[in-house]
């Protein structure tokens, strides 16, 4: 069974748990909870979880190398299992989204996104699933790196569960009936849904 890889980006350590910017990271622990996949191997510079769901067997990484070489992990990842770039999702965060949304795509440019830049310059190619969480613009004239690197405020840490559940459903159908119904059913604020 060919393996099917997602990649949660972010960054390692204490100082960033929790951070906007982490929110692959964050979705990548829910997908843990949820599907009972463990993630305690270390492999390619990257914490793996190895499991199944909806007849996939499933990869969860998250890459240890810092958001901006993201690309090594993965690049690492589809030479070693010999992966064509559908057998792959990468998950991050998008200031250009608001807090609540999501869009996942088939393929697409990095919108600036460095994590995303590093992968798609490490495995040559733009073209394969992605997952953008909305994390929403700075308040006032804050720092955009200031406030990536801030932990979400008490009062959006009951809206970013019903985001990730948003986001596991999305996952999830994409793996059962494909993107296009996920894309369709999921590319959406589920705050305005309320």
């Amino acid at each position: 069974m060919e393996p099917f890889i997602i990649f949660g980006l972010g960054n390692p350590g204490r100082d960033y748990e929790k951070t906007r910017h982490n929110i692959g990271f964050i979705a990548l622990d829910k997908f843990s909870f949820d599907w009972k996949i463990d993630m305690t191997r270390v492999r390619f510079k990257s914490l793996v979880g190895e499991g199944k769901y909806g007849g996939h067997r499933i990869y969860l990484v998250k890459p240890l190398t810092y958001m901006n070489n993201s690309g090594n992990s993965v690049r690492s990842f589809m030479r070693f299992y010999k992966l064509e770039p559908d057998r792959i999702l990468v998950i991050h965060d998008d200031l250009d989204l608001p807090f609540g949304s999501i869009r996942l795509r088939e393929s697409g440019g990095s919108s600036g996104q460095r994590g995303m830049q590093s992968i798609i310059s490490r495995i040559a190619t733009e073209d394969f699933a992605r997952l953008r969480i909305g994390i929403g613009r700075p308040p006032g004239n804050m720092d955009p790196v200031d406030y990536v690197l801030k932990r979400f405020s008490h009062n959006s840490e009951s809206e970013l569960g019903l985001v990730l559940n948003n986001v596991v459903r999305s996952v999830e159908t994409l793996l059962t009936e494909g993107i296009e119904k996920a894309m369709t059913l999921y590319n959406r604020s589920v705050l305005q849904d309320e």
